[in-house]
C-alpha cells in the first residue's frame, strides 16, 4: 500500500505536490487544509483520508474528524493534527497513546519534519511531514511518502518541495 503524507498545505497545493501523489494507493493530510478545495484536488489524485487543523473552517470540519485512527494494510494508525510527538505528546491525545499505542502516530501543526520512534510504547513510530504550503515559518515545504506491508513502514521517503516563498 503506497502512501502521501503532507500537512498544513494552508490553501496551496502545486503541481509538484501532486505529482509527488501520483501512484499512491492514498492520500493522508495531517490537517490545515485550508480549505475544502484543497481536499477536493488532492481526492483527484486517490483516496483521501485527513483530520482538520486549528486554521481549517467548518468547510473542512464536517468533512474531517480531530481525531482518526484507522487500520491500514495491517497497521494500527492515529492521526492529529496537534499531538505532540514522544516525550511531548499533548494532553488531548497522551492518555490514548498511553494506554493503546498504535504503530503509527501522525502529526501536523509545528511544520517541523520528523521521523521519531517512541521506544517507550513498543517502537510507535512518529511521523510529521512538516508543511507542504506556503505559509508558516518554515523554509523549505515538505511532504512524505511511504509504503505499508504486513503492518510496517517501509521505503519512507521525505521530499523536498523547495522554498517556501
Amino acid at each position: 500500500m503506497k502512501i502521501g503524507l503532507l500537512s498544513d498545505t494552508h490553501d496551496y497545493v502545486d503541481d509538484q505536490i501532486l505529482r509527488h501523489l501520483a501512484g499512491r494507493d492514498e492520500i493522508w493530510h495531517a490537517g490545515d487544509f485550508g480549505t475544502a478545495k484543497v481536499a477536493e484536488r488532492l481526492s483527484e489524485v486517490a483516496p483521501l483520508r485527513g483530520v482538520y487543523g486549528n486554521i481549517d473552517g467548518q468547510d473542512i470540519r464536517v468533512l474531517y474528524p480531530k481525531v482518526l485512527r484507522f487500520e491500514a494494510n495491517g497497521l494500527d494508525v492515529l492521526m492529529t493534527h496537534i499531538g505532540g510527538y514522544p516525550g511531548k505528546y499533548h494532553p488531548d491525545i497522551r492518555q490514548e497513546i498511553k494506554t493503546n499505542p498504535p504503530g503509527l502516530f501522525i502529526t501536523g501543526h509545528s511544520h517541523i519534519l520528523k521521523v521519531m520512534p517512541d521506544k517507550s510504547l513498543n517502537n510507535l513510530l512518529h511521523l510529521n511531514p512538516g508543511a507542504a504550503g506556503r505559509h508558516g515559518f518554515h523554509q523549505v515545504r515538505t511532504m512524505m511518502r511511504f509504503s505499508i506491508e504486513d503492518g510496517q513502514v517501509r521505503d519512507l521517503q521525505v521530499i523536498e518541495l523547495g522554498k517556501r516563498a
